[in-house]
């Protein structure tokens, strides 16, 4: 138990993990997840570990033990108000020793990321022939079913299959590094979710989710209804990016105008930037050949779509028993409490949760297109 209120249950195992002997659990120090929309969800586990009798002449225990070895998967399951979430599922990945002068203070920190770290193990030559994009993302996830990978993949927009007399997508890298290459083209992302139950993961490739239902609102300056213990705001007016040029069809070798206008994301405010600051708008040049006009217009638009998520950018810190739910980042969330032009809804970019004996906080970045709310009023 962290606080009252608050449980962390640890499962451990080279296969099929299981819940930690006591001794190990209750050695268990501190824990750190970051969760983030672009990036590998990472951990850092932080145990106490000593010597002791003369069992433990040649070695600390905790480096013995098999279930801290690296490339052991590790499950972590925090209970908030007795709901459990899964906070991770990884692989680790490294070990850190910190002997100390005094009796328990010496530590062990294991540090790894989650199921992808499988994924950028080995570099591939593959050819994926009549196959576009979508199949390909979900067969090469479906390969990792060992990892209790379940394939959310999103059609792109643009609908362009491979004819074989005409080209074959080729790998030549990780099937981590060509999942994301993929994902840039259109202004995807890649990453897994760990849930919703222990053992199983989610693989989303698509657009950053901005539909749904928002989570339990953040409040700021609202007496005893706040939540939040810290918060800062950035607006970035260069972000907004407009791609225009022009591209020869690798079909009928016209040459066609490729221009973007605006984001197609779902609008979270009432002044997004790319309008708001025309005709100052970054303007970027389409210098890509060898592909169809359907290519150029869908990698264009996942350029600018992607450009103007990092108009806003809010970072804070929150406390978990006064929020009373854990934040889960790649959706929606309400902020309130900081006045019109910050005030609604907002994408969670990334989330780093740190559990500590007593203690749960929960760092947290939104970010959204422009200023300004497109609500009346945020629900708590």
């Amino acid at each position: 138990m962290i606080a009252q209120g608050i449980h962390l249950s640890l499962l451990l195992g080279r296969s099929v993990p299981v819940p930690a002997p006591p001794l190990l659990a209750e050695s268990l120090k501190s824990a750190e997840v970051t969760c983030s929309d672009d990036a590998r969800t990472g951990f850092q586990l932080t145990f106490e570990v000593g010597r002791s009798g003369p069992a433990d002449l040649l070695d600390y225990p905790a480096l013995l033990n098999p279930l801290l070895q690296p490339f052991t998967r590790i499950i972590l399951v925090v209970s908030l108000n007795a709901l459990p979430a899964v906070l991770l599922d990884g692989i680790v990945t490294d070990q850190a020793l910190t002997p100390g002068e005094r009796p328990g203070s010496s530590t062990l920190t294991v540090t790894g990321s989650d199921i992808t770290v499988m994924m950028g193990l080995e570099e591939r030559s593959v050819e994926h022939p009549a196959q576009d994009e979508t199949i390909i993302a979900t067969m090469i996830i479906l390969s990792y079913a060992q990892y209790g990978l379940v394939p959310l993949v999103i059609p792109p927009l643009s609908f362009d299959p491979p004819i074989p007399i005409e080209r074959i997508p080729a790998q030549q890298a990780t099937d981590l590094d060509f999942l994301n290459a993929m994902a840039a083209r259109f202004g995807y992302v890649f990453y897994i979710v760990a849930g919703p139950a222990p053992g199983m993961n989610t693989a989303y490739w698509g657009p950053p989710i901005r539909v749904g239902i928002p989570q339990r609102a953040l409040t700021v300056n609202m007496g005893p209804e706040s939540n939040v213990n810290s918060i800062n705001f950035q607006y970035n007016a260069l972000a907004p990016t407009i791609v225009e040029g022009q591209v020869q069809d690798r079909r009928s070798n016209a040459v066609i105008p490729v221009e973007t206008f605006l984001s197609t994301r779902l609008p979270l405010s009432t002044g997004p930037a790319i309008l708001v600051n025309q005709p100052n708008v970054r303007r970027q040049q389409f210098r890509e050949g060898g592909v169809s006009v359907i290519q150029a217009f869908a990698r264009a638009q996942g350029i600018t779509d992607a450009s103007v998520d990092q108009v806003v950018t809010a970072s804070g810190e929150l406390d978990a028993l006064r929020y009373g739910a854990v934040l889960t980042p790649r959706g929606l969330v309400g902020l309130r409490g900081v006045g019109y032009s910050y005030d609604g809804l907002y994408y969670v970019k990334s989330v780093t949760h740190s559990l500590a004996r007593h203690d749960y906080k929960q760092r947290f970045t939104l970010t959204r297109e422009g200023v300004g709310s497109t609500l009346p009023a945020v629900i708590p």
